[in-house]
């Protein structure tokens, strides 16, 4: 009993030691690129003493992917290398509290990106849509302050019922009613996946709705330079909004569907499509930014400027 008990510790521990690992390389990665983000806006308000409103949105949702892929990271680790040590109050509520804050944060003002670069770009004569394309700079503050106070409370939530959930689970000394214990808890998870599943779906419509905007509205204003025999730079503008807005669109829809079947599949314990799921959430955030980067004349610069000193021999000397 005691050797099938130590080969079975030997085995979680190498398949943990082995998902740590590959998920560290996607997180150290997505951090670093986040990272540099935060440092070129930074510099940016230091130097100009301000930022414009997509400035905002981007040094926010910054933050919030690297706090977001810190966390998930420390919860990865301790999940998978120490998990008795998530038994320890108030561990796992700690973790999976500042988790779901950032994580919340990240998903609300990556789907307000698209939003704003719908409402920025397209072109509509409705006056509600005219009314916002005028305020929405002096929106975007409170918008951005709105999300940040609604994933605090999302954070609370969860923090909140997962304490409770222990409390009510966990009454007993014996290791050997820990996977009981687990499993009770999973009862008290079911409000948590549906906050979740409708707020991805939630972000899910935005995005899907700001996309065929700008799809309707660049064929309506391609048309009409067709008709006029004109040319107006409002077009690349469309095309680039829309680059990036369907580049977000086909990741949301990845990383949705294996949200999906993380949030079913974690029910019935099957470890080989949520380490999949979480490689797919894991990257999402570092891939997204490193677009968004490319799509930013001034970062697309600074970051070629660096990898080129990198690459350099008398740099590196």
């Amino acid at each position: 009993m005691e050797a099938c008990h130590s080969s079975q510790t030997s085995n979680v521990t190498s398949y943990g030691v082995t998902t740590v690992a590959i998920i560290s390389l996607e997180v150290f990665a997505g951090m670093w690129i986040n990272a540099f983000i935060i440092c070129v806006l930074c510099i940016t308000w230091v130097k100009k003493k301000t930022l414009n409103s997509n400035e905002k949105i981007l040094l926010l949702l910054g933050c919030s992917r690297f706090c977001y892929l810190c966390f998930s990271w420390i919860y990865d680790f301790v999940s998978n290398i120490f998990p008795y040590c998530l038994l320890v109050h108030p561990i796992l509520q700690l973790l999976q509290g500042s988790y779901s804050f950032f994580n919340s944060s990240n998903l609300w003002v990556s789907a307000f990106l698209c939003v704003f670069y719908c409402i920025k770009i397209a072109n509509f004569r409705n006056m509600f849509f005219v009314c916002l394309k005028v305020k929405i700079d002096r929106m975007v503050p409170w918008v951005l302050l709105g999300s940040v106070i609604f994933s605090l409370i999302i954070g609370i939530l969860v923090y909140n019922t997962i304490d409770k959930a222990i409390c009510k689970t966990f009454n007993f000394t014996c290791q050997e009613k820990l996977w009981r214990a687990t499993n009770g808890i999973e009862e008290h998870f079911f409000p948590i996946y549906f906050l979740t599943g409708f707020l991805h779906t939630t972000a899910f419509m935005a995005v899907i709705f700001s996309a065929l905007f700008l799809l309707f509205s660049l064929w309506r204003h391609k048309c009409m330079m067709q008709k006029n025999s004109m040319k107006d730079l409002s077009m690349d503008a469309h095309i680039r909004a829309m680059k990036s807005v369907l580049s977000f669109l086909v990741m949301y829809s990845i990383n949705f569907m294996f949200l999906i079947l993380t949030l079913i599949y974690s029910l019935k314990n099957q470890n080989h499509v949520i380490f999949l799921s979480c490689l797919i959430q894991r990257a999402f955030p570092g891939v997204h930014s490193l677009i968004l980067i490319f799509s930013n004349p001034k970062m697309e610069k600074t970051l070629l400027r660096i990898l080129s000193c990198v690459k350099c021999k008398p740099c590196i000397r």
